[in-house]
């Protein structure tokens, strides 16, 4: 069975070679594994909560397509896709905005912080905050809930959106009483690389910092190689490889063999300018081949426009039937199906009665029986899987309306092999209860 995984990459900007070792390289090299679906796509939606330059948009979304295409990107073997074009996404964070509390909204991260420095400079707490900043988690629950991706990778600091999706998702669930949703699973990505840049900070546009991936040519990294800051020891003097942004990056990108002889050096005594050159020449030698690639998609704008047309493609064929069932769940539905559905509650009412099953906050399995007014008549114990919640659901389907209903008080037990497998819920007295117990035994009866 494959594990469906899941990454988004916002289009603000142009990649680099941080962006590159820390999380393209590694995305991509995941995608291969044997039992991953991998889903990789454009978070273009999320990019207007940060950039209101349409040019810039339009620019990035073709520069990262080209860069993971150009990377070793198949997109034969993963779905890889714009945001933009599932709209089934934007109608789910419709719905799923629906159903999540505006206190949960209320203690993101990324809206806390922007309040907590609007305070700071003494304006409004929700001076120049967007609904898009504000919602933003629901948006990516969208991304995550619509394709059910079992792990999500992220940093750190995306943590708590994912535990965000999650509550998302545990709500519509229970509300409309079905495993419709799958609870997605946190990958922290410890080991991913962080690069520093020129200037030894962490590799950021925000600091300016940054060593081209293929913007421009084999001159333009050689120039920023050339820039990165190094401490004044001569040639000849022992240099501290350990401390040296240089060999941080060498490292990133050389085999363990290349790594230990390029300190030796350095500690031997190498020169800056010579360790510099060393560099360049390593990181051309692997990037010199997808550079080649990527000036090649990006003079032909129409084949990353196929590629990307192909992957929505795929990824509708999971999402409209997806969405058409959530759209029946929420009462969504088409007037024939209402009319059909209401005919045949007019031949027998009891029809209406039904079993749910759901997963529980504690990850175990349960169901219920619901009565024709989708008042709950039973809810089951926990099960530690679903086969096994389910083999009991169809054994008390088969069975109907045989004696297995046990009276308890105010309220009633359901027992198969002598064991409490459901409960009934607990009435005010004993006219209520009764009148409880022909409901449900008229529902089982329906179900046999």
């Amino acid at each position: 069975m494959s594990t469906r995984v899941l990454t988004g990459i916002t289009t603000t900007g142009t990649p680099h070679l941080g962006n590159w070792a820390g999380a393209i390289r590694p995305a991509i090299n995941a995608s291969t594994l044997p039992g991953t679906d991998a889903f990789y796509f454009m978070a273009d939606y999320h990019a207007l909560i940060k950039c209101d330059d349409p040019a810039r948009v339009a620019r990035s979304r073709l520069e990262i397509a080209a860069t993971w295409l150009a990377g070793g990107l198949d997109p034969e073997r993963v779905t890889f896709y714009r945001q933009s074009d599932i709209p089934e996404i934007p109608e789910l964070c419709w719905i799923l905005t629906c159903v999540t509390a505006k206190g949960l909204m209320n203690r993101a991260h990324a809206y806390k912080a922007s309040v907590d420095q609007n305070t700071a400079k003494g304006v409004d707490p929700d001076d120049g905050i967007t609904m898009g900043l504000f919602s933003y988690p629901v948006l990516m629950a969208a991304d995550i809930l619509m394709f059910n991706a079992n792990k999500v990778p992220v940093g750190r600091d995306q943590t708590q959106h994912l535990e965000m999706a999650r509550d998302i998702a545990q709500r519509f669930n229970h509300l409309y009483g079905g495993e419709y949703f799958v609870l997605p699973e946190v990958v922290i990505e410890e080991s991913v690389a962080t690069l520093p840049g020129l200037d030894g900070r962490k590799m950021s546009k925000s600091y300016n910092n940054t060593i081209p991936l293929f913007e421009g040519d084999a001159k333009s990294l050689r120039a920023a190689v050339m820039r990165i800051v190094t401490d004044s020891r001569q040639p000849g003097e022992p240099k501290d490889a350990e401390g040296s942004h240089l060999y941080t990056l060498y490292r990133a990108f050389a085999t363990e063999a290349e790594s230990s002889a390029f300190r030796k050096e350095l500690e031997g005594g190498m020169g800056w300018g010579d360790a510099k050159q060393a560099l360049y020449e390593r990181l051309d030698r692997d990037i010199a081949p997808m550079r080649e690639r990527y000036q090649a998609l990006m003079a032909h704008p129409e084949r990353i426009e196929d590629i990307l047309q192909a992957g929505a493609e795929k990824a509708r064929k999971l999402a409209t039937p997806f969405m058409a069932q959530l759209r029946e769940a929420i009462g969504l539905r088409r007037h024939t199906a209402i009319a059909v559905a209401n005919k045949a509650t007019a031949k027998k009412s009891s029809k209406a009665a039904r079993f749910v099953s759901f997963r529980d906050d504690d990850g175990t399995f349960r169901f219920r029986l619901l009565g024709a007014d989708g008042q709950e008549l039973l809810l089951s114990r926990s099960f530690e899987n679903p086969k096994e919640a389910g083999a009991v659901m169809q054994r008390l389907q088969a069975i109907g309306d045989q004696d297995i209903l046990h009276v308890d008080g105010l309220a009633y037990t359901a027992v198969l092999d002598g064991a409490a497998i459901a409960q009934g819920p607990a009435a005010a007295d004993e006219t209520q209860r009764d009148a409880l117990l022909a409901q449900v035994r008229q529902a089982l009866a329906a179900q046999g």
